[in-house]
This record gives structure tokens, C-alpha cells and sequence, in this order.
């Protein structure tokens, strides 16, 4: 899972240096078609997006390495591409008429920051100065179920398709399927990339016979009688409602849904692979056990190798893992392609200094603690290009999510060290908590804070609940709540273990002060934040039981922390989450979100408005020297 910053987003593709801020500018092109925000409506979120460049030193890759990374980044801007039209459904037509738009403006300013706020939002919808999300270009507004359902499919209508039918549960929510809604026209178009890919066939046994067979079953069934039958419109949902039977779904594997994409990728990846495989040939077997997952939607091989794999000078993420994207239920995958560049001296320092997890585990305040592999492969990396949902920002991950790979094979740590350490980023970390924390404090935070906290955040993922009490994942058990819940809990575990890795030497004394401080600086918010945004709903969770415990006070205007309540406070709030997560009760996670995001304007107001007061920026564009950027 994801411990970001902010997570905003970026598109495909290499934008030119015409998309820079464009304040400056004077063109006074005014003839923008129907839908496109004007000048004076882009400009204000413009203003407050800060540029970050990234120009890893990749002078020591071999010629073999270089190759492979051209290949590499080919496949992220697949990835990218996936990613806008899982998030969706008019998302690249939108970007295609944009960019026809700039061309006959001549490259316009109104046109310019559209593009730019394409570019950050990885989509047609933007994220407001006021935290409401808005369509800045001619599209539907945004949906739930994005365009891994049929689009603005309701779950109420899901919901009771599934209690109907209960032996669909688990291909319509399994992670790595497109929902469709049941219409003839759509299973013969899945029939038709089966034929067209027929290594899809062989990987995937039964597929096409029971596409027949819910081909017969929906030619018997009467359609409503609506005409003027539209062209395909979405790689989800390739017929629009007019020819829908009454409440009929059913489910493809990724691979079929975005065949044509996935299979250009499984190609790149085995050349990728031929390029590199003298220089690292255990990297290059995980790209081929990676090219045939794509195909096969089992990720088993490729993870393996990626967790067990002793790489040399690159790795990289590629899939679809995490679920932050699906308001609906919360199970569906989204994808994302991260390609880095090894630290190979910190990170063999870092794997020698993190020991004794076992330990860690057993001192959770929980019952039932696991066995757990001690041997986690952590890495520190540059980040040479992000592409899809891990673009951003990002600054670590540990992967897998499933629990069952988990056991089997550990997770594995990626440290985004050229992002956690990037100056201009913790300058302005360094304005948000002075203007949030009482003077007194003021120099309690540091960057090693934040990298240590951002680290046992990731093995705090590892360690905890994986499974509720019946043997269930935690996203199946509490859908749209479990990315909350994780995420707090490995935010949590990341400040309970921090004394006793005091007492093991690992922290000094001001690294411990400063891993607090960066705990408390995780959960301050500039607005209020939207339920759909899990990782603002836990920090404000935090921040509220934090006050209600007396860890926090709020005195004249600031923040002040009391830090001999530290320990207490955090292990009470991790023991309930992490009985949440054991008796994998969704009602109960949902009540206990709401009895603590509580919003007082006189207090968390106050607090977000003394934030946005000092900041010189509200969003951040990564750009990548590696695209030409």
C-alpha cells in the first residue's frame, strides 16, 4: 500500500515546456467550446501547483540497463493510459479534443493550464482550492464505481444483482476484473478478443464456454425496446445502457478487458527483459514472470520473483494493486508502473538494520499474532519515471497486498528516497507545521522523521491484522472502509514501536522526537476532508482521538503536543482498529469513522486556515528528466 503525501495526479505521455505555470502569460484567447473552464476559473489552482523535476543519476546503468529502460518507460506510458481509462470512461477522448483545442488556439493560456490541470488531476476532473472535486472539461461528472463498473452503475443495483446471484460474487469482485453489464452485444465483443488473442484462451480455461454460455442466456432474454443504438463507448462497458437487460452483469479478467494494451506490454517487458538479462538476470526473469501475470491475471509468479529477487541496479512496480480508486466497493485494483534506480550502499545498510520484527509483532496490543518472515526486502530508490496511480508524489510502498503472498513470500519495501529527501518538498513541510504547532515545537521536526515514520509505516502493513476472524480479506469484509482502516493502522504501528526501537539503539533521541513530531504533522488537514479520500478520513480520525486523549491541545490558535501521553494515546487507537479489522464488521468500521471525523471550523477550521494562510503551494506536478521532460 501507498504512504503518500497528498497523492496528485499526472497524465500520459511527455507534456511540453509550454505546460509550465502559466501566470505570465498574456494570450487572450477567449473561444473555448462549451465546457472547458476559462482563464479565471484555472489560474487560481495553476498558481498553487509547484513543479518538482526528477533527474536521477543514472550514469553507472550499463548499455543493456539503458536499453531495457527505454523499454521499461514504454510500458509506463501503457500504464498511464490504463489508468485514465479505468479512472474514466471519457477520460482520453476528453485529452484528444484538448489537445486539439490548444493546437487551434495557438497554445492559448486557458488552454495551456488545462492541460496542466489534465496533467495533475491524470483525468478531467480537478480537485478545488476547497478540497470538491469539479469537470473542468466537457464530461460526466465523477462516479463511484469509475470505469472498472459498467459506468454510474449504482451499488444498490450490484447489490441485488449479487443477492440474486450469489455464485457471481466473486468474479464481480474480485480485484482484477471489469464489470459489464449483461448484454449481448458486450459478450461478443469479449468472445472477439478471445479470438484475436488466443494465448488469452489458453491461460484463461472455461472463459470463452461460459461467455457462450451467457451469450444464449441473454439471447433469450427480451431487451428493453430503446433505440438508436450508440457506438462503443468505454473499454468497460463497450454498449451504453440502450440495449441493458434489467439488472444483468458479469465479469472479465483485466486481461481481456484491456487486452490490446496488456498484451504491447507483455512484448516490451520480454524485450525489456532480453536487454537486461546479461547485466541482472534475476531482474529480467521477474519481468517475464510479470509479462506472462498480465496475461494470465495471476500475479503469483511475478511476485515471487519480485520479492525473492536480489536485483542490482533496477526494479520496478508494475500492476495493478491497490484500490484507492473504487468508491464502490473498495476491491478494485488499479494500475500503476513505478520505474527506480537502486541506492544500493543505504539500502544494504538499511536491510541490516532493521532486525527483530518478530518482536515488533508480538508487542502489538492485539490477540492472535502471527508468524511473520523477518527477512523483508526494503529498498532505498530514486524514482527515474512514475507512471499511473503511483505517480504523484508517492514516497514509499510495500506489495503485495494479498495476505496469502504475503505468507507465502513476504512483501516487499520500495523508499523513494529522491522524493522523501527532495528539498523544496520539505521546505514546504516545514511551513505547514509552524504554522499548525505552537512555537515551543518548532524545531521537532526533521527529514529523518519523516523518512524513519514513512518506513515502519510500510512494515507497519506487514505487521498487524491481514485476515478478519473468519478468514476473510479485509477489503472483501469492509469494502469502501478497509483503505481507511489499513492505512491508519500502519500509521499507527509506525509511532507504537517507536520506543522500543529506542531502546534497541535504532532511534537517538531527536530521532524518536522527530519521528513523533512527524506522526502528528501526518494527520493536520488544510480542509475538510471528503469521506472518498481514505487517507485524509484516518489522519483526521487520528487527529481528533488524539485531542480527545490529551495527546493534543489546541491553545490559542496552535497545537501543542504532550508527548508523555504519546505512547498511551497511539496504543489505544491502534487496539481498536485492529479489532475492527479482526471481527471484519463494515458496520462497525463505519461507525466508528464517524464518530471520529468530526470537523469544528473553530478549531480544525482554524488550524486548516492558518495552513492554507502560509502555503505557496497546494498541489505538486511531478515531471521526469528520463521523459524528455
Amino acid at each position: 500500500m501507498l504512504s503518500k503525501l497528498l497523492t496528485f495526479s499526472l497524465m500520459i505521455g511527455v507534456i511540453t515546456g509550454t505546460m509550465a505555470q502559466t501566470g505570465s502569460r498574456t494570450n487572450s484567447f477567449t473561444g473555448l467550446p462549451p465546457g472547458y473552464w476559462p482563464l479565471e476559473k484555472s489560474q487560481p489552482i495553476v498558481d498553487k501547483t509547484e513543479t518538482i523535476r526528477l533527474v536521477p543519476d543514472v550514469s553507472h546503468l550499463s548499455e543493456g540497463e539503458r536499453e531495457a529502460v527505454a523499454k521499461l518507460l514504454e510500458v509506463g506510458k501503457i500504464f498511464q493510459s490504463l489508468f485514465e481509462q479505468q479512472r474514466h470512461s471519457q477520460a482520453l477522448t476528453a485529452y484528444r479534443n484538448l489537445v486539439q483545442v490548444d493546437t487551434r488556439s495557438s497554445s492559448s493560456a486557458a488552454t495551456q493550464n488545462l492541460l496542466t490541470l489534465y496533467r495533475l488531476n491524470q483525468g478531467p476532473i480537478a480537485t478545488t482550492l476547497d478540497n470538491k472535486r469539479e469537470v473542468f472539461l466537457p464530461v460526466d461528472d465523477v462516479k463511484p464505481g469509475k470505469n472498472v463498473y459498467p459506468w454510474g452503475v449504482k451499488k444498490e443495483d450490484l447489490d441485488a444483482f449479487l443477492s440474486a446471484h450469489p455464485e457471481k460474487r466473486d468474479s464481480i469482485l474480485d480485484l482484477r476484473t471489469a464489470v459489464r453489464k449483461l448484454v449481448l452485444a458486450n459478450v461478443r465483443h469479449d468472445l472477439v478478443t478471445l479470438k484475436k488473442y488466443p494465448a488469452l484462451e489458453t491461460l484463461h480455461p472455461g472463459l470463452r464456454q461460459n461467455l457462450k454460455n451467457i451469450s444464449r442466456e441473454s439471447a433469450k432474454t427480451p431487451r428493453r425496446p430503446k433505440s438508436n443504438v450508440q457506438s462503443p463507448t468505454s473499454r468497460t462497458d463497450p454498449i451504453p445502457d440502450n440495449q441493458t437487460l434489467d439488472f444483468g452483469f458479469y465479469a472479465v479478467p483485466y486481461a481481456v478487458a484491456y487486452a490490446d494494451e496488456l498484451v504491447r506490454a507483455y512484448s516490451l517487458l520480454n524485450e525489456a527483459a532480453d536487454a537486461v538479462a546479461k547485466d541482472d538476470e534475476e531482474f529480467a526473469r521477474y519481468l517475464r514472470n510479470r509479462s506472462r501475470d498480465l496475461l494470465s491475471n495471476d500475479y503469483e509468479s511475478g511476485d515471487a520473483a519480485w520479492i525473492t529477487g536480489h536485483f542490482k541496479n533496477l526494479n520496478a512496480q508494475i500492476g495493478s494493486y491497490e484500490v484507492y480508486d473504487d468508491e464502490l466497493y473498495g476491491v478494485k485494483t488499479f494500475f500503476s508502473f513505478s520505474l527506480l534506480s537502486t541506492r544500493r550502499q543505504e539500502t544494504t545498510a538499511l536491510r541490516q538494520a532493521m532486525r527483530g520484527l518478530q518482536a515488533l509483532e508480538n508487542s502489538l496490543p492485539y490477540e492472535n499474532h502471527k508468524k511473520i518472515r523477518e527477512d523483508i526486502p526494503v529498498g532505498v530508490y530514486d524514482v527515474v519515471a512514475d507512471f499511473g496511480q503511483s505517480r504523484g508524489g508517492n514516497t514509499a510502498t510495500i506489495l503485495p497486498n494479498e495476505s496469502y503472498l504475503a505468507r507465502r513470500y513476504g512483501r516487499t519495501i520500495l523508499l523513494r528516497a529522491n522524493i522523501m529527501r527532495e528539498p523544496n518538498i520539505f521546505q514546504g513541510t516545514s511551513r505547514t507545521w509552524e504554522a499548525a504547532i505552537a512555537a515551543e515545537h518548532k524545531n521537532d521536526l526533521s527529514p529523518d522523521g519523516n523518512f524513519y515514520r514513512t518506513l515502519w509505516h510500510e512494515v507497519g502493513h506487514y505487521l498487524g491484522v491481514d485476515r478478519t476472524k473468519d478468514g476473510h480479506d479485509l477489503d472483501e469484509a469492509l469494502q469502501e472502509n478497509s483503505s481507511a482502516m489499513e492505512e491508519m493502522k500502519a500509521d499507527l504501528v509506525s509511532l507504537f514501536v517507536a520506543p522500543a526501537l529506542r531502546k534497541n539503539n535504532y532511534y537517538s533521541d531527536l530521532q524518536l522526537r522527530s519521528v513523533y513530531a512527524s506522526g502528528i504533522l501526518r494527520v493536520l488537514q488544510n480542509n475538510k476532508p471528503r469521506r472518498d479520500q481514505p487517507y485524509n478520513t484516518m489522519q483526521l480520525m487520528q487527529w481528533n482521538f488524539f485531542l480527545e486523549n490529551g495527546l493534543l491541545s489546541f491553545e490559542n490558535g496552535k497545537l501543542r503536543i504532550h508527548y508523555d501521553k504519546y505512547h498511551d494515546a497511539v496504543g489505544k487507537l491502534l487496539r481498536r482498529v485492529l479489532e475492527v479489522q479482526h471481527q471484519g464488521d463494515k458496520a462497525a468500521s463505519e461507525r466508528f469513522i464517524e464518530q471520529y471525523t468530526r470537523w469544528d471550523d473553530n478549531l480544525h477550521g482554524a488550524v486548516a486556515k492558518n495552513i492554507r494562510d502560509q502555503q505557496r503551494y497546494r498541489f505538486r506536478v511531478f515531471k521526469y528528466a528520463a521523459l524528455g521532460e
